[in-house]
């Protein structure tokens, strides 16, 4: 798979080629491509926003700018789904994430401006995402959050079946996971439930199940 994201702060990436799980996929199931807006800019002195028409604060990533940047890069996008991140957009959710990593090729627009351009939403962009009803300071964080979701779901980057089993997972019905322990058995006065320690198979699925459930209608 490959993930272009084009942002006026590509070194902000530079962790994602070290950190597992995204280390792992790199350079085999994923291609992470990181664009500079500057570096494609036709303006002076590597401009890439301006002030909003009407008035108000902030600056605005301007359309001519991000044109010119997929242009230099693909000539033509053809079908290549391009994502703005946006609080305005769809919310991300593990359903989409799943969605997104079926795709051979995406493209992520980050900002760190006021906006866009509403143009490159309504013309160039073909989805907007939100990772919540929140507002950042800059795109690059969401744009980090979407590649590292996505990634995490291709071959290699985990064992199968650990994303197999997991909150929102279709094993759990989309639920919550249950809790997990690990050693020592007791801690503090804090012990691992019983029937973990028990060995006994079908009672430990099935409390892990009545879990699931009851932390999912919490």
């Amino acid at each position: 798979m490959q993930i272009d994201v084009f942002t006026p702060l590509p070194h902000a990436f530079s962790w994602m080629t070290e950190q597992r799980p995204l280390a792992a996929v790199l350079g085999s199931e994923l291609d992470l491509r990181l664009w500079n807006y500057r570096d494609f800019t036709p303006l002076g002195g590597g401009q890439v926003d301006d002030e909003p028409y009407g008035g108000g604060a902030g600056m605005v990533l301007r359309v001519d700018v991000v044109h010119a940047a997929l242009a230099a890069v693909y000539g033509e996008l053809g079908g290549r789904r391009v994502l703005v991140l946006s609080p305005q957009g769809r919310q991300l959710d593990q359903e989409l994430v799943e969605e997104l990593a079926r795709e051979k090729e995406l493209t992520i627009l980050s900002a760190r401006f006021e906006w866009f351009d509403e143009r490159i939403v309504e013309h160039i962009a073909t989805d907007a995402v939100s990772i919540g009803p929140y507002v950042l300071s800059g795109g690059e964080l969401p744009a980090m959050v979407l590649v590292d979701a996505i990634a995490r779901r291709l071959p290699g980057a985990i064992r199968e079946e650990s994303g197999a089993v997991e909150t929102f997972s279709a094993a759990l019905d989309g639920g919550a996971e249950f809790p997990q322990y690990t050693r020592p058995p007791e801690f503090n006065g804090w012990s691992v439930p019983d029937v973990l320690l028990s060995g006994d198979h079908a009672r430990i699925e099935s409390w892990r199940r009545e879990q699931s459930r009851e932390r999912t209608l919490s």
